[in-house]
This record gives structure tokens, sequence and C-alpha cells, in this order.
């Protein structure tokens, strides 16, 4: 009987650890899932085992990020600071660091303190490969909102350089991976923002075409490729392309872009 008992004793010595890592996997599956409700109650397990304290209060905190950004609660903000802000990052592995840095320049982000957002994201970006192309198509995408915001807050001349900077890091991007959606984006509204309009079309019809590489065939890069080419690049475009009857010209320009679209099966 002993051999038994020894063996029990060591399961029930496993099961907690084995546990809490179940619970860590659930909660990170569940996070990417969008279920964040799920993913916070199987967090909360994981933290109250040490093992996997300090990860799962990772998982967390970026579970309450995506809760503010949903309920504008300031509360929910506190929480995923409180959250964050109590991780060793001494007690995690590197991929679970680069996930920690992630969440902190979300959470400036969302403090609108974008330039130190950008900061972060840029100190990071690279890393985020190891979290999948997912996960690293949204950093380069909130590396790049962040410089944007900062950048709108700037005096105009300032401006430029910032999207130079953008639009030559995301042309680097689309180079490694055709299918990113983030990069594609951003080459057009970097463009578009810098002033160089005929760029900005050029880069969109391209994008456009490109999008059913992205990870999720190109549904949310097309759509809000639209809404920039309807609602900015053509107004802007039109108005530089015939001063006096920019309306004629924002038509042909629009009756263009759908065509292109019909064609391409858009």
């Amino acid at each position: 009987m002993r051999p038994v008992s020894a063996f029990v004793a060591v399961l029930l010595l496993l099961a907690p650890p084995l546990f809490a890592a179940d619970s860590l996997a659930d909660a990170r599956r569940l996070y990417n899932l969008g279920q964040y409700e799920a993913a916070a109650r199987a967090a909360r397990q994981a933290a109250a085992v040490a093992s996997t304290a300090h990860a799962a209060r990772v998982v967390l905190g970026r579970i309450q990020l995506e809760r503010f950004r949903q309920t504008a609660s300031p509360e929910d903000l506190a929480d995923a600071r409180a959250a964050l802000g109590t991780v060793d990052p001494a007690a995690l592995d590197p991929r679970e660091r680069v996930e920690l840095a992630v969440g902190l320049g979300e959470a400036l982000f969302l403090e609108e303190r974008f330039g130190a957002a950008s900061e972060v994201f840029d100190q990071v970006i690279d890393r985020t490969a190891v979290l999948g192309p997912s996960a690293h198509d949204r950093a380069l995408d909130w590396w790049a909102t962040a410089l944007d915001r900062d950048a709108q807050a700037r005096p105009p001349a300032e401006r430029y350089a910032v999207y130079v900077r953008i639009g030559q890091r995301m042309n680097e991007e689309a180079a490694k991976d055709p299918g990113s959606s983030a990069a594609r984006y951003w080459i057009v509204a970097a463009a578009r923002n810098a002033g160089d309009l005929d760029r900005a079309w050029s880069g969109a019809i391209a994008a456009w075409i490109l999008a059913p590489l992205g990870h999720d065939r190109g549904a949310t890069l097309r759509a809000d490729l639209e809404r920039l080419v309807v609602q900015a690049i053509i107004p802007e475009r039109a108005a530089r392309l015939s001063p006096r009857d920019h309306a004629q010209a924002a038509s042909a320009l629009l009756k263009e872009w759908e065509a292109f679209k019909r064609n391409w099966g858009g």
C-alpha cells in the first residue's frame, strides 16, 4: 500500500500547479476569443496559485483594459493598472514579459499618454512576434495609432516626420509579412497624413487587392480602407486635382473606386 499512498500524495501535490496552469491557458484562450468575463474568472483562479500568480495578473490586467475599452469605466482602468502594477517581471518567462510590456503600453494609451505609449510599443514591437502574427499585427497598430494621436497634438510642421517614420516601418513590415493588415492600412494612412495623396490612393488599391492575405481574410482591413478612402482620400485628392470643382472630381474618383472594387469582387 505504501507505493499507492505515495503516488496519491504526489498527485495531490501536483494538482494545484497543474490546475493553475490549465486556468492560465484557459484565460489566455478566452481572452483571445474576446470572452472577457470567462477569461477573468480563469485568470483569477490562476492568480490564486503562487506558481502562476504573476503571469495571471498580466492576463487579468489586459482583460480589464479590454473591458475599459468597452465600458469607459474608470474603475476598469484602475483595476487594470492595479493588476499590471503588482506583477514581478522576474517571475515571468520571456514571452510573458513581452505580454506585460504590451499591456503597459496599452494602459498608457488608454490614459491618453500617447507619446509614452508609443515609446513602450517601439521598444517591444520586434519581440511581439513571439506572441504570434495576430498579436504582432495588433502591437503594430497600437504603436502607429499612438504615434498618430501624439502627432495630432503637435504643430503641423512637426507631423510630417512622424508619418514618414510610420510609413517606413510599415513598408518594412509589409515586406516581411504581406498579410499584415496593420502594415497595409498604415502605409495608406501615413501617406495621406504626410500629404502624399497619390501614394495614398495607389496604396489603398494595392492594400485592397492584398487584403485577403490577412489573418481574417481582409474583412476588417477592407472596411477600414473604405472609410479612409471615401471620407478622407477622395475629398482631399479631389480638392487638389480640381480646386474649382472638387465636387465633380470627387464624384469621378468615387466612381473609379467603386468600379475598381466591382472588378475585383469587392
